[in-house]
């Protein structure tokens, strides 16, 4: 093979692949981790590393963070999605994750995600966290031998020979969510229809 298709072959493969958030409705979720109300600061000197995935068709929230020693995925996510659970080998406890008592990890699941063109697995112990839906911690960037870049907030790593970098949400792009979920929990009749006014409005031919 001639030397300058060799170079050429070797630069392809080393294209460094920018992946931004997923994009589309979220997952419900209760709660979100407190954003700054009324910043405009652009910047990610603030702000811990939040993204969107994608889990079975869903958009999903996920938190990166290297202060977490195990990978999670919430209680909510897997219910919502059915996914398959496992005992968890080695059961332990927690404190730090869901507000008031500990928390006892039984259960483990292999959360298959994708992120663009990007398909990847992860083993996460399944918990109460309201925070985010996954959240990976160091085991996920053990593993991928993940490079936090503190001052872009972005972990770059390889998967399949390819250089990754996968780049935060803008905090102005997490408060919508948090503001979101506030409407949704509030207790305004308007904001719901029973299964009966569904029922008789598709009867009566009507627009909902």
């Amino acid at each position: 093979m001639p030397l300058e298709a060799t170079k050429e072959n070797k630069e392809e493969e080393e294209e460094e692949i920018i992946l931004a958030p997923n994009v589309g409705e979220l997952l419900v979720l209760q709660w979100i981790l407190h954003a700054k109300e009324g910043s405009r600061e652009e910047n990610q000197r603030e702000h811990i590393f939040h993204y969107r995935c994608t889990i079975q068709g869903k958009v999903c929230s996920l938190i990166a963070d290297e202060g977490s020693c195990t990978n999670v995925a919430s209680t909510h996510l897997v219910i919502k999605l059915n996914l398959p659970i496992n005992q968890h080998p080695r059961p332990y406890s927690l404190q730090w994750l869901k507000r008031g008592n500990e928390v006892q990890v039984i259960k483990h699941v292999l959360i298959a995600y994708s992120v663009g063109n990007l398909k990847d697995e992860v083993l996460c112990d399944v918990l109460p966290l309201d925070a985010c839906h996954l959240l990976l911690g160091m085991p996920w960037q053990f593993d991928k031998n993940a490079i936090h870049n503190r001052r872009t907030n972005t972990y770059s790593f390889e998967v399949k020979g390819y250089s990754c970098t996968l780049t935060p949400l803008l905090p102005s792009q997490v408060q919508p969510i948090h503001k979101l979920d506030r409407v949704r929990n509030t207790s305004e009749k308007a904001l719901f229809f029973s299964e009966t006014q569904v029922k008789r409005s598709i009867n009566k031919g009507k627009t909902i």
